[in-house]
């Protein structure tokens, strides 16, 4: 395996960034690594690149320990930040050599790569002169100077207008035909575009790891629900459909169904779920209120409408 990474958990103080995090991901896959902000995504991302340690865990780039051999790891690995660190006043042929010095790269490579990522027409400007698209093409070919076998790219579409975005698609599929690809974003629709495995992180742990594929075919959808009140798990076992449950934290659960048209039914079981709990509570509530009267008429009304419907 390129990546793999095993049991990482990353805290700060009393606050948990990352929970027990494992995966791995080998040569010619793009993995999307998808997750709403703030999920942890950036500081996993930083772990795998040697830029943090993690308090727990360990972590492997081609098979060199990045925890105990940094140097030697971070040779491996190409990484584009979420904020691009580039030099704005400096032109793009020259802040390309500038990097490559440092891996002692030929100025035969950096002419390929300039090729590779399509910035040729735009090689003898300054940075600060560049588009935000061109700009992350500048942040994308310094990333692979020194060819290595993992490029990590942390939100590398954020910003770019419906053009940018498809030709930095592109070129992430053209760069994954040979590395390991790992793309960080929040927006569904970037993964299915351009990765072939899906990592959801959600609050710092793992909640799916799986093919696009996979995930296309299956009929199995994972809801989250928050109940305006406590409820007993025995009432969730009930629930029609259900594959599993999980409760994540107070009233909020995690519920994963097994139907063919999964959002339709999910959505509206849930609605209707909600909606009898709050009926029985406004009902038992009202009971308490006003004795049995306005219970009385209710069950007069009911019973009338059914008889009325029933000969009808």
């Amino acid at each position: 395996m390129t990546i793999e990474v095993q049991a990482v958990s990353k805290s700060y103080g009393t606050q948990l960034a990352l929970k027990e995090i494992s995966f791995s991901a080998k040569k010619g896959e793009i993995i999307g690594f998808l997750g709403p902000n703030g999920a942890g995504k950036s500081t996993m991302m930083k772990i795998l690149t040697g830029y943090i340690s993690p308090s727990k865990g360990t972590v492997f780039v081609s098979g060199i320990n990045v925890l105990t051999n940094p140097i030697e790891a971070k040779a491996t690995i190409g990484y584009l930040p979420e904020q691009n660190p580039l030099y704005q006043e400096m032109y793009v042929k020259e802040y390309l050599q500038f990097q490559a010095a440092i891996f002692k790269i030929s100025k035969e490579t950096i002419a390929t790569v300039i090729k590779t990522v399509g910035l040729t027409p735009e090689v003898h400007k300054k940075i600060g002169q560049l588009s935000k698209g061109y700009q992350q093409r500048v942040g994308i070919a310094a990333a692979i100077l020194h060819n290595p076998d993992v490029l990590v790219l942390d939100e590398p579409t954020t910003g770019l207008d419906p053009n940018q975005l498809q030709e930095i698609r592109t070129l992430i599929k053209d760069l994954g035909k040979e590395k390991t690809i790992l793309f960080s974003t929040h927006i569904m629709q970037e993964v299915e575009a351009v990765c072939d495995r899906v990592i959801i992180i959600k609050k710092g742990e793992l909640l799916l790891d799986a093919s696009m594929k996979d995930l296309k075919q299956s009929n199995e959808q994972i809801i989250e629900v928050t109940f305006d009140y406590k409820l007993e798990e025995q009432f969730i076992k009930k629930l029609p459909n259900m594959i599993s449950y999980k409760n994540n934290f107070d009233n909020t659960w995690y519920l994963s169904f097994q139907s063919s048209e999964m959002i339709p039914i999910s959505a509206g079981f849930v609605s209707a779920f909600l909606s009898g709990l709050l009926a029985c509570k406004w009902m038992i509530a009202l009971v308490k209120k006003s004795k049995l009267t306005y219970f009385a008429i209710y069950c007069a009304v009911v019973g009338i409408s059914t008889i009325i419907y029933t000969i009808s």
